[in-house]
Parts: C-alpha cells; sequence; structure tokens
C-alpha cells in the first residue's frame, strides 16, 4: 500500500473515531419567569383603595404601572375623566414638565387575557402600542373594550366603593381638553374643573403570590345604558402626542 494511502486509512480512522464521541446536549434554556404579583395603595382626596397588579395578565403594562409608581408619577395627579356606569380615568401629571417626560414613551401592547370587568384596571390608549401614563378603573362590565385591545393589568382588592365616590360631577365634559391639561396640568383643572378628586401618594405595599378575595359587585354603579351610547363614551381615550391631538378620538 502507498504511502498516500496510509495516510488516507488514518485520516479516515481519525474521523470514525471523532464521529463515535459522545456530545453533551445543550442545557435548555431556563424558562422565563412571570414578575410576582404586587398590590399598589392609593391615597385619595375620598379614602384609600388598593389595586392588585397581575403581571401574568399583561406584562408590559404591569411593568409600566410599577415604573410609574415607583417614581411618583401618580402622586397629586387627578381623576379627571370620571363617568357613572362607565369607568373612572386618571393619569396626566398635574406638572406639564413631568407630562412632557413621559409622552412619548409608549410601551408595546399586551393581549387582551382577561375582560374589562368591574374593578378591572386597564391602560388608556390613542391607538397601537401608545400606551403611557393614563389609566382607568372600570365601574361595570366593560367587556366591549377587549375587542379594542384594552388589555386589564389589574384589579381593585379592597376600596371599591372609594373608587365609587369619586367625583363624577364633570363626566365626559373634560375628555376633550386633554391636550390642555397635559400643558397646564392641576392649574388648568382647579380653574375649569374645581371639586376633582385626586391621588395624594401612591405605593407599592406588598409582593403576593396568594390569590386574594375580590370585591362584591354589589357596589356597582348604574349599568350602561342599553340605548346609544354617546361617542365620547366608546372607549377610555388617551392623548399624549399633542395639544392639536387632543380632539381625536380612537375608533
Amino acid at each position: 500500500m502507498s504511502r498516500w494511502s496510509w495516510v488516507g486509512v488514518g485520516l479516515l480512522a481519525m474521523v470514525l473515531g471523532c464521529s463515535g464521541e459522545s456530545e453533551t446536549p445543550p442545557k435548555p434554556a431556563d424558562p422565563i419567569k412571570t414578575p410576582d404579583p404586587y398590590r399598589v395603595k392609593f391615597e385619595t382626596t375620598k379614602g384609600d383603595f388598593v389595586i392588585k397588579v397581575r403581571p401574568d395578565w399583561a406584562p408590559e403594562g404591569a411593568k409600566r404601572f410599577r415604573e410609574l409608581v415607583e417614581s411618583g408619577f401618580y402622586d397629586g395627579v387627578k381623576f379627571f375623566r370620571v363617568v357613572d356606569g362607565f369607568m373612572a380615568q386618571f393619569g396626566i401629571s398635574g406638572d406639564p414638565e413631568v407630562s412632557a417626560q413621559w409622552r412619548d414613551r409608549t410601551i408595546p401592547d399586551d393581549a387582551v387575557r382577561t375582560s374589562n370587568q368591574r374593578g378591572t384596571i386597564s391602560f388608556a390608549t390613542s391607538g397601537p402600542n401608545s400606551r403611557t401614563t393614563q389609566v382607568f378603573i372600570n365601574y361595570v362590565d366593560n367587556s366591549r373594550l377587549d375587542s379594542m385591545g384594552f388589555s386589564p393589568f389589574g384589579v381593585v382588592v379592597e376600596g371599591m366603593d372609594v373608587v365609587d365616590s369619586l367625583n363624577s360631577q364633570y363626566g365626559e365634559s373634560t375628555t376633550q381638553t386633554q391636550g390642555q391639561i397635559q400643558m397646564q396640568g392641576n392649574s388648568f383643572l382647579d380653574a375649569n374643573f374645581p371639586g376633582l378628586d385626586e391621588v395624594k401618594k401612591a405605593t407599592i405595599v406588598s409582593e403576593e403570590t396568594v390569590e386574594p378575595k375580590t370585591e362584591s359587585d354589589s357596589n356597582a354603579k348604574t349599568e350602561p345604558k342599553n340605548e346609544n351610547e354617546d361617542e365620547d363614551e366608546s372607549e377610555p381615550k388617551s392623548d399624549d402626542a399633542s395639544e392639536d391631538d387632543s380632539e381625536k378620538e380612537t375608533e
């Protein structure tokens, strides 16, 4: 056998020997753990209520809400749009400079994993992937909002009677003034809509893994109208772009 033949046989043996070695399979990646639920206490001019935040329902919304609470964003914020039989909306800073800092900090949409039932809280939007700081608490079964992409990220577990008692005298009349609220803050609201309730302080009070009892619906406000509803009441709107954009309603 020639020298080159022996070289070929040697190379073949090396290849076969290598292929026979057992390889350790790669370790599977650890599953991504969903953060635990946490509770937020809201101290308001009408009393206190507590929200249990559920990251498993809406991870992006839960993460943003925690960021806002921990930064003190909601302290001093007014419940500027409170509509009986619909919802209570808040989340525009009383300080225009703070509003400007958050206006373009949008988060991606979450899938709707639970319905907008009484006591649940969701972010308001002005279109796809537009959520920033405004949120609303449902007074009644607003499941019609589910198909519009409003994804609840928590639920009121204490003090729903406080949420029910928020000043609703102005109803929808503040809806078309969101641009002015953004630009002028609480000074605009105090001058034009005096007496609105507000958040004194919002604080994360606990992390938890035990499912709490939810409050009964016995304190529900009046049911939504069965007849054709007013167009402004069609959905919780958030206008964070500019004052000029404040007249636009998301269809």
